[in-house]
This record gives C-alpha cells, structure tokens and sequence, in this order.
C-alpha cells in the first residue's frame, strides 16, 4: 500500500499479509532492514519497490544508507494511472478572485441555494402557521411535547463536543511561502500538539507554524521533534493556555476489525470536521511519501478505516466509540493521483489509514524528551522488490558494503544474504516493506522470532532488535 502527499502518487507498498494487492511492475531494489531506501536507486519506489535501510543497508545500485528513503524519482501514479494515496492539503497564497469561472459558478449555485432555502423556510413558516388552529393538523412541536435533544457521551455527537476543543488546525509555511495545513491534538497539559511529520516538515528550518483551536485561539508554536520514518511529529505551543485538556489516549492493540470510528480535521482547510466510520482492517503495511525528489518514505503497519478522510485530515486523532484516541490519521488511498480542481488532489474513497497510537505514543514521548526519534533495527539489507514470497536479504549493501552488519541483530542470529523472511513472530511478511512496518512496531531491545527460508528449507531464529538515534 502506498501514499502520495498532496495529490502527488507514490508507487505502491506490499499489501497488508498473507493476500498482497496489486501494484506496478516492481523494479529490483534493496534496504537495509533499520534504516531507509534513498532516492539514489534507479526507478526506486514503493510499487517499484525502493531499497529501505529499516535495517541495515543497500544492495547495488540502491541508494546510499541512511533513514529515512526518499521517494522514487518518478512515482508511479505520476501519470495518473494506478491508486495512491495522499497525506496533508498543500497551503497556498490567495490568489486573485476570477472574474468569471468555475469559482465563481459554484458561488453563485450556492448563495442561490442558500436564498431559495431561505425563502422556503419563510413560505413553510407560514403556511405553517396559517394552518396552525385547524382542526386537521396532526403536528405536534417539540415544545408542546416537552422532549429535548439528549447527546450522550458515547454519541458520535457526544464525543465529538468533548474531542474538539482539544484538536487544532496546523499552519505551517518555510521561509520561501510554501506550506501546508493539517491537523494535531493535545497530547499533555504542557501544550505539546502530536502530529504527522509530514504536515510541520515545512516549518521546520526556520519557517512558521500556527494552531488554531475551534474555538478561534490562535497559538505560534515550534518543532520540538519529528521523525520522519514514523511521520510522526510533536510540536509546543507558545504562551499555551493552562486550561488544556489532552485527549484521553486508547490501547490500538485491542481495536478489533469492525469497531467504530471517528476522525477529525481539517480535510480541504475545512477546520473541525467530524467524520465517522468502522476499523476495515489492521496491520495494513503502508509506504508514504510526496513524491517529491528531496522527500523520504515512512512506513506503517496502519490501522485501516473507511472514515472519510481527507487532504488537510493528517495528523488528527482517530477516536474510538468512547473517545480515545486510537491512531493518528496519516494519509488515504485515491483511485487517481488528481481529479479535485487544479490542484490535483484526490478525496476520500473510503480507505484511509491512521498510525496506531501505541506506535505513536512512544514515538511522541522519545521526540519531547529528547528530540530524536529512535528506530528498532535488525542490520540487514533487505530487498524491496515485490514477488520475491518474503522480505529477501540482499548480497551487497549501499556502496558494496555488506548486507549483514557485522556483529549486528541479524549476524548475531546467523542470517545470511539470500536468506528470505517469511513471518517475524505470528505475522505473515510478503515483502521487504511489510517486515520494516512491523519491526518498528516494536522497540530497541525486543526479541522477535523471524520465520525464513533457506536453501529452500524453512528455518526461524530470535533476533533481539538494536538501535538507531535520529533519520539519517
């Protein structure tokens, strides 16, 4: 599964186990398994799969280590064709009203629309009120009935007045103008905002950002720390408010396929948005990116939801039935990278996908307490290559280094190149993607079992996860 940021498309990932989705031609290609693929590698991507060093480096030809990779260099849904998948809506200046156009049509449709509403409540009032003392009438108001409107807290609309005033609108611009708009959410009282890297990634050398609450409060704020393999970013108010309430956050381990939900944002600039849907699926292996040349990937094993998610949605909180917050809405499929207006952005199709916020939550709590995020690594160079029945360990590494850091996780557990790994503990994994998704689901220091093939011989080994300080 892939994504694409501000209708730009990315090639797509592996599927989520044991059935993967159909993607494009794949293009041979390798990452080390702890870190991230770079732009270096020929028609790198994520349908053509690009090389990841999520944990250890590249195979030849691929691009140079370091995490996290940039997206290919043409994205394979450039031309339209294919599905995608889009992060944040992109910020632009205003531009100058059109003098005529399809602007000033949909203006004019929707004045017309709201005077003619205007003119029949005006007509129904009346009549309404003319036949009020007949004795045909069979109406009865709500005040003659003495009911009254009752939203309970486990109400969409019950949840939805208790999560909003702790959800903000995020601003972010560079120093050259250009930015985005996204979405973010108390995370303590301390004013600290969890967001989607992707969204602040504007701002961060040296550029503006803002928060704006429903309520109209407007706050500057500041990058305390982003991680860009995550897509996780957490940023603090300036002179926040001692009134902050933090959104109460859920277990994303134990939301089951079918469970309801409830995401807010900002989809289109649209601030405040409620939308509502179900869990369709978990542990979804998702590669996103912008496509653009100086962008690199992120990987999730997201929570999938058909709650209406939008461009401008990233970064807001995916609550459950109660109100929790269960993952951080990242980014959506399209079945085309454009078709919105000019500036080629896809809407809603129904899947969107949120990173579960026990993954979030940890990350968040690294970035505020020292700025850096932190990746489990196996230091092994995995090839991104689709069609291969597993996440395959290459022969070479980045620059013809090895494939198997020495004295690394893998070394440690007698993995070797060729080596082909079908499960890390009870997941099934289809690819090189899929296995860096799940890896960093965990933390430095866990021990996970890796089901592989070897010889054609199936084989499985504990391999305690090391580490990996910052995105490069």
């Amino acid at each position: 599964m892939s994504t694409e940021n501000e209708g730009t498309a990315v090639p797509p990932a592996p599927s989520a186990p044991p059935v993967p989705v159909e993607t494009p031609a794949s293009v041979k290609s390798a990452a080390p398994v702890g870190a991230a693929p770079s732009a270096s590698a020929p028609g790198q991507g994520f349908g053509e799969p690009p090389t990841h060093q999520g944990f250890a480096q590249h195979a030849p030809g691929a691009a140079e280590a370091g995490w996290p990779p940039p997206p290919p260099a043409t994205p394979a849904y450039a031309d339209g064709g294919g599905a995608g998948a889009e992060w944040g809506s992109s910020y632009q200046q205003p531009a100058p009203k059109p003098k005529a156009g399809r602007g000033g049509l949909v203006a004019a449709i929707l004045v017309a629309a709201l005077v003619a509403g205007g003119v029949g409540g005006g007509i129904g009032y009346t009549l309404a009120k003319d036949n009020d003392g007949s004795s045909g009438s069979t109406t009865v108001s709500a005040s003659d009935s003495g009911g009254s409107v009752k939203r309970d807290a486990g109400t969409v609309a019950g949840v939805a007045a208790k999560a909003l005033p702790s959800t903000v609108t995020i601003e972010a611009q560079s120093s050259s103008g250009e930015g985005g708009t996204g979405t973010g959410f108390v995370f303590d009282k301390q004013g600290h905002i969890v967001t989607n890297n992707h969204v602040v990634a504007e701002a961060v050398d040296g550029g503006k950002l803002t928060a704006t609450f429903p309520d109209g409060k407007k706050y500057n704020a500041e990058v305390v720390g982003h991680a860009q393999g995550y897509d996780v970013a957490v940023i603090k108010l300036k002179s926040a408010p001692s009134n902050l309430q933090p959104l109460t956050l859920g277990d994303s381990d134990k939301v089951a396929v079918g469970d309801s939900t409830i995401a807010i944002g900002a989809p289109f600039g649209l601030s405040n948005t409620v939308t509502t849907g179900i869990i369709s699926a978990k542990n979804r292996p998702v590669a996103s990116s912008d496509g653009s040349s100086s962008s690199k990937a992120s990987y999730m094993s997201a929570l999938q939801t058909d709650a209406s998610i939008n461009p401008g949605n990233s970064g807001g909180p995916l609550l459950d039935a109660q109100g929790s917050v269960i993952g951080i809405n990242s980014a959506i499929q399209s079945s085309s990278s454009g078709g919105l207006g000019s500036s080629g952005q896809s809407g809603s199709i129904g899947l969107g996908f949120a990173i579960p916020i026990n993954q979030a939550k940890y990350v968040a709590q690294e970035l505020i307490k020292t700025g850096k995020p932190v990746y489990p690594v196996i230091g092994a160079s995995v090839s991104l290559e689709e069609g291969t029945g597993g996440a395959k360990i290459t022969e070479q590494g980045a620059s013809g280094s090895d494939a198997i850091t020495p004295n690394g996780p893998a070394a440690k557990a007698g993995l070797k190149p060729g080596d082909v790994i079908t499960k890390l503990d009870d997941m099934v994994i289809d690819s090189g993607p899929t296995l860096i998704g799940e890896i960093w689901t965990h933390r430095p220091g866990a021990t996970v079992k890796l089901t592989y093939t070897r010889d054609g011989k199936a084989r499985t080994t504990d391999v305690t996860l090391g580490e990996r300080v910052g995105d490069s």
